[in-house]
């Protein structure tokens, strides 16, 4: 399966771009009402939360500058956080050098993962994240 740069950077930059409007929107909110907002359709349904839940929570911890925080609510958020980061800036290179550098560092990636020795460690601590997430009552 092969995808276009123009495709991939424009999703990524979408995502991007509806990350930080989150984010905003979660800042404003966390300063006028101490309640969150759950969005997460797993745990509304089902009241388990899922791997990703306290993503939002781990970012806005990075945010306000308390990484042991962010690193306790999901560690996932430090991830996010850093894509969100290089992502737009790594496309805006790309992009003024008319180079795809991203689009090679995302296909060398998938590569990657479609091995089982990476694939399973992977799926494997998505999974212990998941199992950590329901103990500690997220």
């Amino acid at each position: 399966m092969s995808i276009s740069p123009k495709k991939l950077y424009q999703f990524l930059l979408i995502a991007c771009f509806a990350g930080y409007s989150w984010l905003l929107y979660s800042l404003f909110n966390q300063q006028a009402d101490s309640s969150t907002i759950e969005v997460c359709l797993i745990k509304r349904a089902t009241n388990v939360p899922c791997p990703s839940c306290g993503t939002t929570r781990s970012v806005l911890s990075l945010i306000n500058g308390d990484p042991l925080q962010s690193l306790y609510t999901n560690p996932f958020g430090i991830l996010i956080a850093g894509f969100m980061l290089i992502i737009p800036i790594w496309i805006l290179i790309d992009y003024v050098k008319n180079e795809k550098t991203l689009l090679n560092y995302y296909t060398r990636t998938i590569n990657l993962l479609n091995k089982p020795f990476i694939a399973i460690p992977m799926m494997i601590l998505v999974l212990l994240n998941w199992i950590w997430n329901i103990t500690k009552g997220l």
